[in-house]
């Protein structure tokens, strides 16, 4: 079984950026139907993948995923997935000894800046960048299925709260 061990912060200003990798737009939708897991399609690039994770709160959750075509994937994205899809570019962004994943959101998501680590554990240690604000791990509302259902543009001000 697969394991994903991640923390989700929100992003303060514009720091990451100087240590930022150029970046990969990324254009991805789920599948519906599922309450156990989310199926997820996505291209990354010029790379196609099918993804399972478990619809589970918290820092671990189980995920496996898979390559498949992108003449399947594009026709998945526009003619199955629940709108609207998830459009962003992701950034990779070392910081003491790790890899962060900065998603800077477009469209219907747009204003949306997030950053995500891996773990190897869920009390492994982790020094937080300058630039990492308030942790939306356990937020359901910050992963990217929920924002397909109620995306960013639509949230109230309470709802968007405020960035440490």
């Amino acid at each position: 079984m697969a394991t994903e061990i991640e923390r989700k912060f929100l992003v303060t200003g514009t720091g990451w950026r100087a240590a930022a990798d150029a970046g990969t737009a990324y254009r991805q939708g789920y599948l519906p139907g599922s309450e156990r897991a989310s199926v997820r399609v996505r291209i990354e690039g010029e790379v196609a993948r099918l993804n399972i994770k478990s619809a589970t709160l918290g820092v671990t959750r189980q995920e496996y995923e898979y390559p498949i075509p992108m003449a399947d994937a594009v026709a998945l994205l526009d003619g199955l997935c629940e709108k609207p899809l998830i459009e962003k570019t992701r950034y990779h962004v070392p910081h003491a000894g790790r890899v962060w994943e900065v998603d800077v959101f477009e469209g219907d998501n747009v204003g949306l800046v997030v950053a995500e680590v891996e773990l190897e554990s869920e009390d492994a240690p982790l020094q937080l960048p300058p630039w990492a604000g308030r942790e939306v791990s356990g937020e359901a509302r910050y992963y990217n299925v929920c924002l397909v259902r109620h995306p960013y543009a639509n949230w109230t001000a309470d709802e968007r709260g405020t960035v440490d």
